[in-house]
């Protein structure tokens, strides 16, 4: 065993120093060029620079140090996404498979999160079992099958044969809630309580039944939201004792104990208060494999609220973080190519692994000339969009500023240090298993910047281009 790490740890220092030595790939996205994810320069080479000056910009890497391990990062295969695909021709849905999943031609996608029954961004609301049927005799996803299940067949066969996939739900049936309405907030009644545990069950065997392996699940999407939509409502009480005295123990009861149960699916801001309360619990957190959040509310200007996420890290480190959904709202077919959009996803995946996240879930893979279809009109941006009646997709820059993380941080890749001495480049950094180091650095001002890529004494020339996310392969 001595031997053995000895080695690991002597081969992790020879890939470093080799990389030190070698050619730096370039990969850059920019405003007003025609780089998307473009190779730009596979030439830079590091040189003997010793300390720099203080008046240096720099990106500090030091990949003695690792932290988080990757997941994947992905986006929600939801009932929209399914439907809007079905319309396109067969050679433009080969098109947005390729995109997202390949990871050569595209931007090598490995995760995925679907709905239990319906969301917002379905067509009209829905379940699977009857009304008042407690023992769910009548649990069935035959809606499922004309679009969402032959959608997420695809996917997979386009992502390898494998996706991690998790299922979320967005409201128990009507019948179960005190409001007697799938939208609008209520709550789970007492009674129903083991019955809607029994349905998470039941939908995760009925995929798996369908050849759609299930990796993980959340409890709620955002517990504490009354939305027009599908919604539910808990406390982090309730929730906490929900987990704990029923979904925990009857996953395990119906052998599927292995499936990773995600906390909370909210925003940041209450992400802490909702945390500490499940994982303080260890009747509750001994269930929970991590604590999902979205941006929503908090995404705006620099209010994002990353700290509180990097306050649970620290907090519980045992536990995992996970981004499961986020997008810009408020769809406007005019700001199609409004470069902030793919700004916005650039700052916060940034931040998000800096704090330790190990997965990221966008929300809708893919959405329609009008940002739907959702059958209450909250129609928003996805990274690719369809016009249905051109039977064309419409590439947003968010696509390309996901593709800088997803394309080069792989499965398996651990976070190491990547350390900005200006606030206007952001960076983050992983290294790969195959011993390569993947550096993302962002540019939202006006100015090109030129900076030292610098690790252990030795550098390489770099430049950011404005308004521009580039990754760098050594």
């Amino acid at each position: 065993m001595k031997r053995f790490l000895l080695f690991f740890l002597f081969t992790g220092i020879l890939q470093s120093i080799t990389a030190q030595n070698g050619p730096v790939t370039v990969y850059t996205t920019a405003e007003n060029t025609d780089f998307r994810l473009t190779k730009t320069s596979d030439t830079t080479k590091f040189y003997q620079v010793g300390q720099p000056p203080e008046t240096q910009v720099c990106i500090i890497v030091d990949p003695t140090h690792h932290f988080q391990t990757m997941l994947g990062i992905g986006g929600a295969l939801t009932d929209a996404s399914a439907e809007t695909f079905a319309k396109l021709p067969a050679t433009v849905q080969k098109q947005l498979l390729t995109s997202y999943y390949d990871t050569v031609s595209g931007i090598g996608y490995t995760l995925g999160r679907t709905n239990i029954h319906s969301s917002d961004f379905s067509s009209g609301s829905y379940t699977y079992v009857s009304d008042e049927d407690k023992d769910l005799k009548s649990f069935n996803i035959d809606h499922d099958r004309k679009y969402r299940i032959p959608f997420i067949h695809q996917v997979i066969a386009a992502a390898g044969g494998r996706l991690t996939l998790y299922v979320s739900p967005w409201s128990p049936p009507a019948w179960m809630k005190d409001n007697h309405d799938m939208l609008h907030g209520g709550k789970l009644l007492p009674a129903f309580r083991q019955s809607w545990a029994n349905y998470y069950v039941k939908y995760i065997n009925a995929l798996e039944k369908e050849g759609i392996p299930v990796w993980g699940l959340t409890l709620q999407n955002e517990p504490l939201a009354k939305q027009t939509w599908e919604s539910c409502n808990y406390t982090a009480e309730e929730e906490r004792d929900f987990i704990r005295e029923y979904l925990g123990p009857t996953l395990k009861a119906q052998g599927l104990g292995e499936k990773k149960l995600i906390a909370w699916d909210h925003n940041r801001d209450f992400i802490y208060q909702t945390a500490s309360t499940v994982l303080n619990d260890p009747e509750a957190a001994k269930y929970v494999w991590g604590i999902g959040f979205h941006w929503y509310e908090t995404w705006t200007g620099s209010s994002m609220m990353f700290n509180n996420v990097k306050m649970v890290n620290e907090t519980f480190p045992e536990k995992n973080l996970i981004f499961t959904e986020g997008c810009v709202d408020r769809f406007d077919a005019s700001k199609l190519k409004a470069w902030s959009l793919g700004e916005t996803y650039g700052h916060s995946m940034i931040n998000d692994f800096n704090d330790g996240t190990v997965a990221w879930t966008d929300w809708n893979v893919l959405l329609d000339e009008q940002g739907g279809p959702n059958h209450v009109g909250n129609f928003c941006f996805a990274p690719i969009h369809a016009d249905t009646k051109k039977g064309e997709l419409i590439f947003t820059n968010s696509f390309y500023y996901i593709g800088h993380f997803s394309k080069f941080i792989r499965p398996g890749a651990r976070r190491i240090i990547s350390s900005s001495n200006r606030d206007n480049l952001q960076t983050t950094a992983f290294q790969n298993t195959d011993g390569k180091m993947a550096v993302v650095v962002m540019n939202q001002t006006e100015k090109t910047i030129s900076y030292l890529l610098w690790i252990n004494g030795k550098a390489a020339k770099m430049e950011s281009l404005p308004h521009s996310i580039s990754t760098l392969l050594f």
